[in-house]
Protein backbone atom coordinates (compact mmCIF):
# COMPACT_ATOMS: atom_id res chain seq x y z
CA UNK A 1 0.00 0.00 0.00
CA UNK A 2 1.38 3.41 -0.99
CA UNK A 3 1.81 6.47 1.66
CA UNK A 4 -1.41 8.18 2.04
CA UNK A 5 -1.36 11.86 1.18
CA UNK A 6 -4.64 14.11 2.03
CA UNK A 7 -4.81 17.52 0.95
CA UNK A 8 -5.85 20.79 2.00
CA UNK A 9 -6.98 22.78 -0.52
CA UNK A 10 -8.39 26.51 0.27
CA UNK A 11 -7.19 29.91 -1.44
CA UNK A 12 -6.11 31.16 1.85
CA UNK A 13 -6.32 35.03 1.55
CA UNK A 14 -4.45 34.96 3.99
CA UNK A 15 -3.76 31.77 5.68
CA UNK A 16 -4.84 32.31 9.47
CA UNK A 17 -3.82 30.51 12.80
CA UNK A 18 -7.44 28.74 11.91
CA UNK A 19 -5.85 27.45 9.16
CA UNK A 20 -2.25 26.50 10.62
CA UNK A 21 -3.84 24.49 13.48
CA UNK A 22 -6.18 22.33 11.37
CA UNK A 23 -3.09 21.73 8.73
CA UNK A 24 -0.56 20.66 11.58
CA UNK A 25 -3.27 18.69 12.88
CA UNK A 26 -3.89 17.10 10.02
CA UNK A 27 -0.48 16.28 9.34
CA UNK A 28 -0.10 14.25 12.54
CA UNK A 29 -3.27 12.05 10.94
CA UNK A 30 -1.78 11.78 7.59
CA UNK A 31 2.02 10.53 6.54
CA UNK A 32 1.86 13.67 4.19
CA UNK A 33 -0.38 16.88 3.48
CA UNK A 34 -0.42 19.01 0.51
CA UNK A 35 -1.61 22.21 1.63
CA UNK A 36 -3.15 23.07 -1.68
CA UNK A 37 -3.54 27.26 -2.55
CA UNK A 38 -6.00 27.48 -5.64
CA UNK A 39 -5.01 30.14 -8.02
CA UNK A 40 -8.70 30.80 -8.88
CA UNK A 41 -11.42 31.02 -6.97
CA UNK A 42 -15.00 31.45 -6.60
CA UNK A 43 -16.96 34.23 -8.68
CA UNK A 44 -17.70 35.93 -5.73
CA UNK A 45 -14.36 36.42 -3.83
CA UNK A 46 -11.50 39.09 -4.92
CA UNK A 47 -8.39 38.24 -3.81
CA UNK A 48 -6.44 40.80 -1.31
CA UNK A 49 -3.09 38.68 -2.11
CA UNK A 50 -2.28 37.66 -5.41
CA UNK A 51 -1.47 33.23 -5.91
CA UNK A 52 1.98 33.92 -5.49
CA UNK A 53 1.60 35.93 -2.36
CA UNK A 54 -0.85 33.67 -0.93
CA UNK A 55 1.65 30.41 -1.80
CA UNK A 56 4.47 32.27 -0.75
CA UNK A 57 2.95 33.18 3.32
CA UNK A 58 1.95 29.46 2.97
CA UNK A 59 5.07 28.23 2.31
CA UNK A 60 6.88 30.61 5.14
CA UNK A 61 4.70 29.20 7.21
CA UNK A 62 5.17 25.12 6.72
CA UNK A 63 8.89 25.33 5.44
CA UNK A 64 10.42 23.47 8.70
CA UNK A 65 7.29 20.82 8.39
CA UNK A 66 9.39 17.63 6.53
CA UNK A 67 5.24 15.97 5.88
CA UNK A 68 4.02 19.29 4.51
CA UNK A 69 4.16 20.24 1.23
CA UNK A 70 2.66 23.76 -0.30
CA UNK A 71 1.52 23.51 -4.03
CA UNK A 72 -0.70 25.77 -6.05
CA UNK A 73 -3.05 24.51 -8.38
CA UNK A 74 -4.84 25.85 -11.01
CA UNK A 75 -7.65 23.30 -11.90
CA UNK A 76 -10.80 21.76 -10.62
CA UNK A 77 -10.19 20.04 -7.52
CA UNK A 78 -12.11 16.58 -7.84
CA UNK A 79 -9.57 16.48 -11.14
CA UNK A 80 -6.51 17.58 -9.84
CA UNK A 81 -6.82 15.19 -6.82
CA UNK A 82 -6.18 12.51 -9.61
CA UNK A 83 -3.23 14.43 -10.87
CA UNK A 84 -1.80 13.87 -7.41
CA UNK A 85 -2.95 10.64 -6.84
CA UNK A 86 -4.44 11.67 -3.56
CA UNK A 87 -8.06 10.90 -2.45
CA UNK A 88 -9.06 12.29 0.58
CA UNK A 89 -9.38 15.96 1.09
CA UNK A 90 -9.35 17.41 4.72
CA UNK A 91 -11.66 20.31 5.29
CA UNK A 92 -12.03 22.93 8.56
CA UNK A 93 -15.50 23.21 10.19
CA UNK A 94 -15.78 26.47 12.26
CA UNK A 95 -19.22 26.22 12.99
CA UNK A 96 -22.35 24.88 12.10
CA UNK A 97 -22.71 27.46 9.69
CA UNK A 98 -19.91 26.08 7.73
CA UNK A 99 -21.22 23.01 7.24
CA UNK A 100 -24.06 22.75 4.75
CA UNK A 101 -21.65 24.65 2.48
CA UNK A 102 -18.56 21.84 3.15
CA UNK A 103 -21.56 19.08 2.56
CA UNK A 104 -22.59 20.53 -0.58
CA UNK A 105 -18.91 20.53 -1.56
CA UNK A 106 -17.86 17.34 -0.65
CA UNK A 107 -20.91 15.76 -2.02
CA UNK A 108 -20.04 17.66 -5.69
CA UNK A 109 -16.09 16.38 -4.85
CA UNK A 110 -17.57 13.17 -4.97
CA UNK A 111 -20.17 13.24 -7.38
CA UNK A 112 -17.26 14.32 -9.86
CA UNK A 113 -14.90 12.23 -8.46
CA UNK A 114 -16.30 9.39 -6.92
CA UNK A 115 -12.56 8.13 -5.14
CA UNK A 116 -12.20 11.62 -3.39
CA UNK A 117 -13.28 11.61 0.23
CA UNK A 118 -13.42 14.22 2.42
CA UNK A 119 -12.33 14.39 6.35
CA UNK A 120 -13.56 17.41 8.03
CA UNK A 121 -11.43 18.82 11.74
CA UNK A 122 -12.71 21.57 13.68
CA UNK A 123 -10.24 24.18 14.46
CA UNK A 124 -9.25 24.95 18.11
CA UNK A 125 -11.58 26.53 20.17
CA UNK A 126 -9.57 29.66 20.52
CA UNK A 127 -9.81 30.07 16.06
CA UNK A 128 -13.01 29.22 15.69
CA UNK A 129 -14.41 32.36 14.94
CA UNK A 130 -11.03 33.19 12.82
CA UNK A 131 -12.06 33.73 9.20
CA UNK A 132 -10.05 35.13 6.30
CA UNK A 133 -12.79 37.44 6.00
CA UNK A 134 -12.34 38.82 8.93
CA UNK A 135 -8.58 38.77 8.94
CA UNK A 136 -8.60 41.17 5.68
CA UNK A 137 -11.57 43.36 6.99
CA UNK A 138 -10.07 43.75 10.69
CA UNK A 139 -6.59 44.47 9.72
CA UNK A 140 -7.27 46.92 6.84
CA UNK A 141 -9.21 48.87 9.58
CA UNK A 142 -6.03 48.77 11.68
CA UNK A 143 -7.05 46.16 13.87
CA UNK A 144 -4.65 44.14 15.82
CA UNK A 145 -4.31 40.55 14.67
CA UNK A 146 -1.40 39.39 15.58
CA UNK A 147 -3.22 36.55 17.71
CA UNK A 148 -5.31 35.09 14.67
CA UNK A 149 -2.21 35.16 12.14
CA UNK A 150 1.46 34.03 11.45
CA UNK A 151 3.90 36.82 12.31
CA UNK A 152 4.99 36.75 8.30
CA UNK A 153 1.38 37.22 7.40
CA UNK A 154 0.79 40.07 9.67
CA UNK A 155 3.32 41.78 8.06
CA UNK A 156 2.04 40.88 4.49
CA UNK A 157 -1.12 42.46 5.78
CA UNK A 158 -0.09 45.63 7.13
CA UNK A 159 2.11 46.38 3.45
CA UNK A 160 -1.13 45.72 2.09
CA UNK A 161 -3.28 48.33 4.19
CA UNK A 162 0.14 50.58 3.60
CA UNK A 163 -0.05 50.59 -0.08
CA UNK A 164 -4.00 51.06 0.11
CA UNK A 165 -3.38 54.15 2.40
CA UNK A 166 -1.01 55.93 -0.63
CA UNK A 167 -3.56 54.54 -3.56
CA UNK A 168 -6.13 56.33 -1.46
CA UNK A 169 -3.42 59.44 -0.82
CA UNK A 170 -2.50 59.79 -4.41
CA UNK A 171 -6.38 59.74 -5.91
Amino acid sequence: MSETTAVYPGTFDPITNGHSDIIIRAARIFPKLIVAVAKISGPKKKPLFTYEERLDMAKEIFKGHENIEVIGFNDLLARYMDTIDSHILVRGLRAVSDFEYEFQMASLNRHLNPKVETIFLTPSEKYSFVSSTMVREASMLGGDVSAIVHPYVKAALERKYQERLRQESEA
